[in-house]
């Protein structure tokens, strides 16, 4: 992986730490935190909240998940596709589906409150966000307001990452790979999406 910024090397007390947690959840230190040290408080803000956010119990951890897979798919984050994957086997979820995500339009293992999860995570990725009055309803009768509050934050927390992510040059680093899965589904392009064929 070539970055855009050069990753630093982690060093101090602060970097040991990271280091251990990193090897424990992960086998290695990935190559993005390197990036992320440059700016510490910055690293230290986005690890704490993504943090906090998994603590949040209003909605199904699941849903969540797909979502922030949804945003990565829709963003162009194969770090954190890649990522999520591998965490959604450590969690017990549904690999088919989490594996599905990229193309969740054409795929029939999803149910119709997981599509519209999905779709309103795209809906919200998308410039100008498009999300409509009717698919909010849908999403509010089926899982409350306080659940949909908390998706809406996870799902703007995950454009927060994928973004910059994108931006600086973070790309996978295998960790889906490293654990024998098969790889992800890609994500139709514009013209497939559209039912035009793509020019060869």
């Amino acid at each position: 992986m070539t970055t855009r910024i050069p990753a630093a090397e982690i060093d101090g007390l602060f970097g040991a730490i990271v280091k251990t947690m990193s090897k424990r959840m992960f086998g290695k230190v990935p190559e993005s935190m390197g990036v992320m040290w440059h700016n510490q408080p910055v690293l230290k803000a986005s690890m704490g909240f993504g943090q906090k956010l998994t603590k949040w119990d209003r909605c199904d951890p699941g849903l969540k998940a797909f979502a922030h897979m949804a945003v990565a798919s829709y963003i162009g984050c194969s770090w954190c596709l890649d990522f999520n994957y591998f965490m959604a086997r450590h969690e017990g979820l549904d690999l088919e589906k989490a594996q599905q995500v990229p193309r969740w339009r054409e795929s029939d293992v999803f149910t119709p409150l997981e599509r519209d999860v999905l779709e309103y995570a795209e809906a919200m990725s998308a410039t100008p966000v498009a999300v409509t009055d009717e698919l909010s309803a849908r999403l509010l009768e089926a899982l409350g307001a306080a659940a949909l509050v908390e998706l809406t934050s996870v799902i703007g927390f995950a454009n927060l990452t994928t973004r910059g992510n994108v931006a600086m040059g973070i790309e996978s680093e295998g960790f889906a790979d490293a654990c024998g899965m098969k790889p992800l589904a890609a994500r139709p392009d514009a013209a497939q999406r559209a039912g035009v064929a793509s020019p060869a």
